[in-house]
């Protein structure tokens, strides 16, 4: 739980491996997932690495495996998932894995290829089905046609272009159909034909280039082929028409099929005579049934072998990225000059120290080696990386802190308060006992059936955000049913649990008849002692001065909690410098923003206190009655121009306590000398401190010979011991490399950022009044307008209309009260968090840890493949 409140103590180590044990090591390490390892030929290429066949075949066995996840996915055969994660394989079994994904592999594109010929071959033989069925059709309609009359001819010719039917009938002339119906050669006329299909929507295109080619001396005839045919090479159905085209000579018989290729028509021999027609279909339709057999058996086959795939898919893709994860991280290790030892430089948490080495032995006894690993720690005066431990529930928390910027190394982490302060602020402008019901109840939901619902894996971005934060929606949902309970707000109706300390001491038809009727807390009307918590019930019943009231009520408290929230923030900063040992930037720093935040501010905060106790309605004396009570506003005003209040005369004082005027004017002169001190002193003592170490003598040998070698170490260690004060201060906060004038610079941006903020942060917190209001408003606005329309009908008609009004109601309460505005209030707490909180002691300049890990590796390739 320590390193919530600060990251985890982190060491720099050197690992020396064994080059059989390397593997195994690795292994374990990225199992235990606590280890960062950094490269060590950056200037080396990628193509230039020791272990880069090997990951090379670890791409290859990928592919592999995505060819067979997509042939699986084809067919709609689920995949064997039982979120057990197989350690990673030894080397040697690579080669059997690879064995078997060849394997799989070419025999699943034989039986593809095979499927995809007889598909082919089935589609040609439908398509000859068709056309015999079709052109049997039309041969017989012109044997009819020929012995009708003309009125009558047109009738049965329904597959001839109505516009160029006089053309037709003008190039074939009627002795011309008659002698091709009857299957005989005209005397002066001998007509050719061919005939094929065509994919329909190239139809009217293909149609016309023929008649602008051949000049209208051919005869096209066509029919839809009704049923889709399916197109062997991608399983897509597409429609076809079937036609035949009637000419003269080989000149138009050549440009025709030229056509008919350009337009990737499919012509196929079609007999002349009817009795060859007949029995060319007969063997058409013999062959089909046989492929039909054929294609059943070889999908059969097909999908026997990827049912047994998919038993097993999930977990070679897992053994396979770990295999590659592993050798890409060995790629990152150096060579030493005799080649059987692996070097490493890795980042490791000092509390998990020995859970490493166990995991390393652990790696050396699983390969067989009798070299035991050795872990050594490094001394450097880098920067480490922040870690900060989370668990499920304080991960979402620590994601929101993290959006920000990751905590410098050893930095005071937000994470732990923002757990309570992130929900507390964002319940006071959510503040209703029924809409945080609802937030708390699917919070709830989400947390009880976290298990099912994080194994569904899903791919709806807004739906994993909600997932990942149902912690922070649930904890919304009860700090806003609480502060709901305070506002005595549910749906904008008041609970009247303990009982009004208000009674109405009027008859009936005076409070029927009179809409502003006020009653006074001196006499009867109040029992003297207020509502025990929150507002009272009464005020629902009060529409004139309820929001005159909740306005005071709301604004006050948003500046209240701004203040302690501010406060608390400049505090926390303490812990940082006492802990980087920095005292410079507590007495020059963080003891006069204290005592300038607490002077003006934190004053005012207690002057709306004195306010509530002090002035009373009931007060005997007129001093102290509740019209006396001067304004908070005014009053701070007043102080910060040394202006004196205005006095009316009479009983009522313009001061709440004596020697206020004397005060103010102290604690407004005390801040405004904290600016020069924040300004001024840090620089000043930066630049006293370098003058003096500039005039101090050089230190004598610390040996009494005189060896030269102990003055280089004792030299090397004063610098050493010099160079390790800015790392201890802090991730970045030292100054010994900066000139004086930057520091200044620097110091002079720092001080009006803080005095100007101070103020700026103050009034940005008056938003919690803001949406408060607006949040109370919009919910009374939609009682009013649309429920309370359902409430009044009467009768059996009043009961249906209540169903319909309730159900907008409700679709409209949970749109937009519950998600529109609990994301607008998400929104401005996160901000209030961001800006005015942690600016008074997060730096957020550190990296964060990002350890070698199975887990993370395997969720990144997954999440990467399904998008």
């Amino acid at each position: 739980m320590g390193s919530l409140f600060r990251s985890e103590e982190m060491s720099l180590c050197q690992l020396f491996l064994q080059s059989e044990a390397a593997y195994a090591c690795v292994s374990e390490l990225g199992e235990l997932g606590l280890v960062q390892f950094r490269d060590l030929n950056p200037d080396v290429n990628a193509f230039q690495r020791k272990f880069v066949n090997e990951v090379r075949r670890c791409d290859e066995m990928e592919r592999k495996l995505r060819y067979l996840e997509k042939e699986i996915k084809k067919d709609g055969i689920p995949m064997l998932d039982t979120g057990e994660s197989p350690e990673a394989p030894q080397p040697r079994e690579m080669i059997d894995l690879e064995a078997t994904f060849e394997k799989l592999e070419n025999e699943l594109r034989e039986v593809n290829q095979n499927a995809e010929a007889l598909k082919r071959n089935y589609l040609e033989l439908t398509e000859l089905k068709h056309i015999l069925r079709k052109t049997q059709v039309f041969f017989d309609e012109a044997l009819y046609t020929g012995n009708v009359p003309n009125k009558t001819r047109n009738r049965y010719q329904q597959m001839a272009d109505s516009h160029r039917e006089e053309e037709q009938v003008n190039l074939l002339g009627e002795e011309g159909i008659r002698a091709g119906g009857a299957g005989a050669q005209g005397q002066n006329l001998k007509l050719g034909f061919v005939a094929g299909v065509i994919l329909r929507e190239r139809l009217p295109a293909f149609e016309r280039m023929l008649w602008r080619a051949c000049r209208g001396n051919v005869f096209l005839r066509q029919a839809m082929i009704e049923d889709p045919l399916e197109d062997p090479s991608n399983g897509d159905k597409v429609y076809k028409s079937v036609f035949i085209i009637f000419f003269q000579g080989d000149q138009l018989k050549t440009r025709v099929k030229k056509i008919c290729e350009g337009f990737r028509a499919t012509l196929y021999p079609c007999p002349e005579a009817p009795t060859d027609r007949r029995e060319m279909a007969m063997g058409v339709m013999t062959r089909i049934e046989d492929l039909h057999t054929v294609l059943g058996q070889t999908q059969d086959h097909r999908h026997r072998v990827l049912v047994a795939a998919a038993k097993n898919l999930k977990n070679w893709f897992v053994k396979v990225r770990k295999i590659k994860a592993i050798y890409h991280t060995l790629n990152l290790f150096n060579l030493d000059v005799t080649q059987k030892c692996l070097i490493a430089e890795c980042w490791v948490p000092l509390l998990d120290f020995e859970t490493i080495q166990i995991a390393l032995r652990r790696g050396t006894e699983r390969s067989g080696s009798s070299v035991p690993p050795i872990l050594n720690r490094m001394e450097t005066f880098e920067d480490p990386p922040t870690y900060n431990r989370t668990n499920k529930f304080t991960h979402a928390f620590q994601a929101l802190i993290n959006a920000y910027g990751v905590a410098s190394y050893r930095e005071m982490n937000p994470a732990p308060y923002t757990i309570i302060t992130f929900p507390f602020l964002f319940a006071v402008m959510f503040g209703d006992l029924g809409h945080g019901a609802i937030m708390a109840l699917f919070g709830l939901w989400m947390v009880l059936k976290e298990k099912p619902l994080a194994a569904k894996k899903s791919d709806n971005e807004i739906w994993n955000i909600f997932f990942g934060g149902r912690y922070i929606i649930f904890l919304m949902g009860v700090f806003s049913m609480y502060t709901g309970f305070v506002y005595n707000d549910i749906f904008s109706k008041s609970l009247n649990v303990f009982g009004s300390a208000w009674s109405i001491n009027y008859n009936t038809s005076t409070v029927m008849t009179n809409k502003a009727l006020q009653l006074d807390p001196k006499g009867l009307d109040y029992a003297q002692t207020p509502y025990p918590i929150g507002l009272d019930p009464v005020w629902q019943v009060a529409p004139l001065n309820k929001i005159i009231f909740q306005n005071a009520y709301k604004m006050k408290i948003s500046i209240i909690f701004g203040v302690i929230h501010m406060l608390f923030g400049v505090f926390v900063g303490l812990f940082n410098h006492r802990y980087f040992k920095n005292k410079m930037a507590i007495y020059c720093e963080f003891i006069p923003q204290v005592i300038f935040l607490v002077f003006l501010f934190f004053y005012m905060t207690l002057l709306m206190f004195i306010k509530w106790t002090k002035y009373s309605a009931s007060s005997e004396t007129i001093s102290m009655s509740a019209g006396c009570a001067p304004s908070i506003l005014i009053t701070f005003i007043n102080m910060v121009l040394f202006k004196a209040p205005d006095d009316n005369g009479g009983d009522c004082s313009p001061y709440m306590f004596a020697g206020q005027s004397g005060l103010q004017k102290f604690l407004v002169v005390i801040a405004l000398l904290c600016v020069p001190w924040m300004l001024l002193a840090k620089p000043i003592l930066i630049m006293r401190g370098r003058k003096e170490a500039a005039h101090q003598p050089i230190a004598p040998y610390s040996n009494e010979n005189g060896d030269a070698e102990g003055g280089v170490l004792n030299q090397a260690n004063s610098v050493t011991a010099q160079g390790a004060q800015p790392q201890q201060q802090g991730g970045g906060h030292g100054h010994d490399n900066e000139e004086m004038s930057e520091i200044f610079i620097h110091q002079g941006i720092h001080t009006i950022e803080y005095v100007l903020g101070s103020v700026s942060h103050t009034a940005s917190y008056l938003r919690l009044w803001a949406l408060s209001l607006a949040h109370a408003q919009l919910a009374e606005v939609l009682w009013n307008m649309v429920l309370q329309n359902g409430l009044k009908q009467d009768g059996w008609i009043g009961g249906i209309a209540l169903w319909a009004v309730f159900a907008f109601w409700a679709v409209l309460t949970v749109g937009i009260l519950v998600l529109m505005e609990g994301l607008s209030a998400f929104l401005h707490t996160l901000r209030l968090h961001w800006v005015e909180f942690q600016s008074k002691f997060y730096a957020g300049l550190g990296y964060a840890f990002q350890p070698f890990s199975f887990e993370v590796i395997l969720e990144t390739s997954s999440s990467s493949t399904e998008d």
